[in-house]
């Protein structure tokens, strides 16, 4: 009876293992997938491939990571699409524009721990040392009387409304100033829906011409060609969310800083 009733539950098992084998499963398809690895920390970068707007310090960062493979794009939104779709494991951007361009990725997320800590300041040539001097005290004097922490309580934190700072019109206006940024950095710049540049920098600089009686002229160009184009004097000044280098020193002088923050880690959740 032993014998049998083994014989009976070897049959039954077979039969089971044949009908689970034949059970079809649901794939995915391979184009569909996104392949992504766990990246915790600076750590971990190592050996990936990481994406950051070209010439910019998360470029130059960038380089110094571990047989990292860095793929460089023409501006930060760029790179975090081309994270959300898979072609990059992780980018390398400032934490202030990585959060307006993540607010709404619900598969992306920004490491608490920042990659490195950095100053902003305006670029001018150096052949144009009295104008850089004014736009130096100009900025001592919005530091001062609170008028550079209002402009960038205006877009950063919880109650950001994004008003832009209105210029003085009580101000006699005696030549301009032409800036170079780049529209692609929010909230320091990006343009609005009627094309307009808007952001951090471009309050700084029309609160900086209110100082001097001088009116902005502001426009966009790629980052990388900010340094150059203000040290061959196409551009009286540069704003733009620009770090000092020595590299950059070598090309134009810079003000005292007028705004601090850190190059963070996007990546998959």
């Amino acid at each position: 009876m032993k014998r049998n009733f083994g014989i009976v539950m070897s049959f039954i098992m077979i039969a089971a293992c044949i009908s689970g084998c034949g059970e079809k499963t649901e794939e995915i398809p391979a184009e569909n997938t996104v392949p992504i690895y766990v990246i915790e920390s600076a750590d971990d970068l190592s050996g990936k491939t990481i994406g950051t707007q070209l010439g910019t310090t998360g470029f130059l960062f960038a380089q110094d990571i571990q047989d990292a493979n860095v793929e460089p794009f023409s501006s930060g939104s760029e790179a975090i699409q081309a994270l959300k779709v898979g072609d990059i494991d992780a980018v390398l951007i400032d934490a202030e524009t990585a959060n307006v361009l993540v607010q709404n990725e619900q598969a992306l997320t920004i490491l608490d721990e920042p990659f490195a800590v950095e100053e902003y300041s305006v670029a001018y040539a150096k052949d144009n040392e009295e104008l850089g001097q004014k736009i130096d005290d100009a900025i001592s004097k919005l530091k001062e009387d609170g008028t550079l922490e209002d402009i960038k309580k205006h877009w950063i934190g919880e109650n950001a409304d994004n008003a832009p700072y209105v210029p003085k019109a009580d101000i006699e206006r005696n030549g301009k100033m032409k800036v170079a940024t780049n529209a692609e950095f929010p909230p320091y710049e990006s343009f609005d829906e009627n094309g307009n540049i808007i952001g951090i920098d471009v309050d700084i600089m029309n609160a900086v011409c209110d100082e001097l009686g001088m009116e902005l002229v502001i426009e966009s160009v790629d980052f990388d060609t900010i340094i150059p184009s203000v040290n061959e004097g196409e551009y009286d000044a540069g704003a733009a969310g620009i770090s000092v280098t020595p590299e950059r020193e070598k090309n134009v002088s810079f003000t005292q800083p007028y705004a601090t923050s850190t190059q963070v880690i996007v990546v998959h959740r």
